[in-house]
């Protein structure tokens, strides 16, 4: 199966790209979301953790309360290595699975930490999306309520987005209005379907 990761900075679009990716029947493992899932209650990365921590990580329905975590992880580095050893390789191993799993042309594997994980080991073609830091902080304040400080923080811990644009196979530009956004995506599609074509021929 021909993997193309999707990453991106903060408010660069991401989501709204691998939905296009979905609408055009593609199969999308968002890495997000299998990190939610692999600490689900019942599962096992979650007994390990509320053997770490205590019961005090858990919200009154049973879930991981996610706040509580961050905030223990981010005051105590060693702990929140401890967290990382646990759930890399889980989170690793499903995503592969999943994308084992994937019965289209090519399969899109969505992470925001592709490039500063070993994910972009798993994939064949990287796509950055890409808009300006103004644009960043002006998208995520709308959609997060938060102010500019704090994204400006969170745009100062991800890489940098030069290093992203260099690392990138293909450059999706998300900078202009919605309606540029599916062109764009397209043109890609038809690219990554040759491409896997390839790869499967060789």
């Amino acid at each position: 199966m021909f993997v193309a990761g999707l990453t991106g900075g903060i408010g660069s679009g991401k989501t709204a790209v691998s939905q296009r990716f979905e609408l055009l029947g593609i199969c999308v493992v968002d890495a997000d979301i299998v990190a939610r899932e692999v600490v689900q209650p019942g599962e096992p990365a979650l007994d390990k953790i509320i053997q770490q921590f205590g019961e005090k990580i858990l919200l009154n329905d049973g879930n991981l309360d996610r706040t509580a975590l961050r905030k223990i992880v981010f005051d105590q580095p060693e702990q929140r290595d401890w967290l990382e050893q646990l759930l890399h390789p889980i989170i690793r191993e499903r995503i592969l699975q999943q994308l084992e799993q994937a019965i289209s042309a090519y399969a899109i594997l969505a992470s925001p930490l592709l490039l500063e994980t070993d994910q972009h080991l798993m994939v064949d073609h990287t796509v950055v999306v890409d808009v300006d830091e103004a644009t960043q902080i002006n998208r995520t304040t709308v959609r997060d309520d938060t102010d500019s400080t704090q994204v400006r923080a969170i745009i100062a811990a991800q890489m940098p987005r030069l290093e992203r644009i260099e690392r990138a196979d293909s450059l999706i530009d998300n900078s202009g209005p919605e309606a540029l956004l599916q062109p764009k995506v397209e043109s890609l599609h038809h690219k990554l379907i040759e491409l896997a074509q390839q790869k499967q021929e060789s």
